[in-house]
């Protein structure tokens, strides 16, 4: 296991949990309300903006990517979250709960993270963070097809690992966004 790595994971998830906590004394869990759909529109038009971003160079929104990519990881988890607990009218939940469950999904996000970095060698490490944003879209469109499949698929993976996937990429931008401002 790189322990470098493990570290860098472990700070840029505190960042964005922080941003997370902070929203949702802001604005409560109203996003209990959106279906798995919207959450996946929700993360391409933040991925989407990324490229943008990328491409031309310029912003006219006071953010840059870092607090996309932020949205990106936060959004995912609220996804996975979705998922598991389903529609349900009543949209309140309490903060412990949620936070236990983010907590929850981003851990298994880096034990996923740990695994594949073992097999891949830190590959991601060598890649741009364009190319990083373009496969977090192809993620997206996957999802959106399994999606317009009402979730079914032959041989590849659920929604769900494609969300684990988006936010796996998504940390790795921010750590080497990170690396470039040092």
């Amino acid at each position: 296991m790189n322990r470098v790595t493990a570290d860098q994971f472990d700070t840029a998830i505190l960042a964005c949990k922080d941003i997370f906590l902070k929203k949702m004394k802001d604005y409560g869990t109203a996003w209990r309300v959106l279906r798995p759909e919207s959450l996946t529109d929700q993360i391409y038009i933040k991925a989407n903006r990324i490229r943008t971003i990328q491409k031309t160079g310029t912003h006219r929104i006071g953010e840059d990517e870092w607090p996309e990519f932020i949205g990106i990881i936060n959004y995912a988890v609220i996804a996975l979250i979705q998922l598991e607990l389903g529609d349900s009218p009543d949209v309140v939940m309490a903060a412990e709960d949620v936070e236990a469950l983010y907590d929850k999904y981003t851990a298994q996000a880096k034990s996923l993270m740990l695994d594949k970095n073992h097999d891949y060698d830190e590959a991601w490490r060598n890649m741009r963070i364009s190319s990083l944003t373009d496969i977090i879209l192809m993620k997206l469109l996957r999802v959106k097809q399994i999606e317009d499949n009402k979730g079914n698929t032959f041989v590849s993976e659920g929604v769900d690992a494609n969300y684990f996937d988006m936010i796996n990429y998504a940390i790795f931008a921010l750590i080497k966004l990170g690396e470039q401002k040092n």
